[in-house]
């Protein structure tokens, strides 16, 4: 007489059950310990390491950049605004408005000097400072700038970008002939190379960086208007108050 055979417990059920804890286990390890997202500001920083530390004043030492710079209000005006942009660094685009703002507001009671600091993580930006030094050889460098900001979204995605500044440089009524020449020639790019080696005695290492007189000011006080007027007042007042008598 046979016995009817029993069929042994199967463990499959409890070896399913192990294997979703462990996943999540290991899913929950991972969630915890994973890099931050890159920030805003980590997005406009150079992705190759700049040859001295970022400081928060300029040097005097430091190599003057393109000579004479790009610069708007008076050259002899006390107050010097400095900025370090790169035309393909989505805060350097926002930023912009405010700093025309401040152009307008101040005019020749301030120097703002514009450096070309294109950096090296996009792949069409030194394309644009170029082609905004060649439309400055023929005296419109803040209107191509303005127009280069202002595009930035659509010349960015496009493979024909050059083609967009030169849309741009015929908008503004250029010499196209002798446009595309000087973006050709060595002129343009050696003043966008210049800018690049102030900036990297500096230690330039994101875009926008502003400096008020040589000293550093935070990202965030350069997107509100009011707190730069504020700082810019403060150095307006320096030099207005009378000297001290000699004793």
């Amino acid at each position: 007489m046979s016995k009817k055979k029993e069929n042994p417990k199967s463990n499959l059920p409890m070896l399913i059950i192990a294997g979703v804890l462990l996943v999540a286990m290991i899913g929950g390890w991972y969630l915890l310990t994973r890099p931050a997202s890159p920030t805003a500001s980590d997005a406009n920083r150079a992705n190759s390491a700049p040859a001295a530390k970022k400081n928060a004043t300029i040097p005097p030492n430091a190599p003057k950049g393109a000579q004479p710079p790009t610069q708007a209000g008076s050259p002899t005006a006390a107050v010097v605004l400095e900025e370090f942009a790169d035309f393909q660094c989505g805060s350097c685009a926002a930023v912009n408005p405010t700093m025309n703002e401040i152009k307008s507001i101040y005019g020749s009671k301030i120097n703002f000097i514009f450096r070309n600091y294109p950096l090296s993580m996009h792949d069409k930006a030194y394309d644009a400072a170029v082609a905004a030094e060649a439309a400055g050889m023929q005296g419109k460098f803040w209107d191509m700038q303005n127009l280069i900001f202002t595009n930035q979204a659509v010349w960015t995605r496009s493979d024909t970008h050059k083609q967009a500044f030169k849309e741009y440089a015929q908008k503004i009524g250029l010499d196209i002939a002798r446009w595309e020449n000087d973006i050709l020639g060595i002129a343009a790019k050696s003043r966008v190379d210049e800018d690049l080696k102030r900036g990297r005695a500096i230690g330039v290492d994101s875009t926008p960086s502003l400096y008020i007189n040589g000293n550093l000011v935070p990202f965030n006080e350069m997107r509100n208007i009011q707190s730069m007027r504020a700082m810019i007042d403060a150095e307006l007042a320096k030099v207005s108050q009378p000297a001290e008598p000699q004793q």
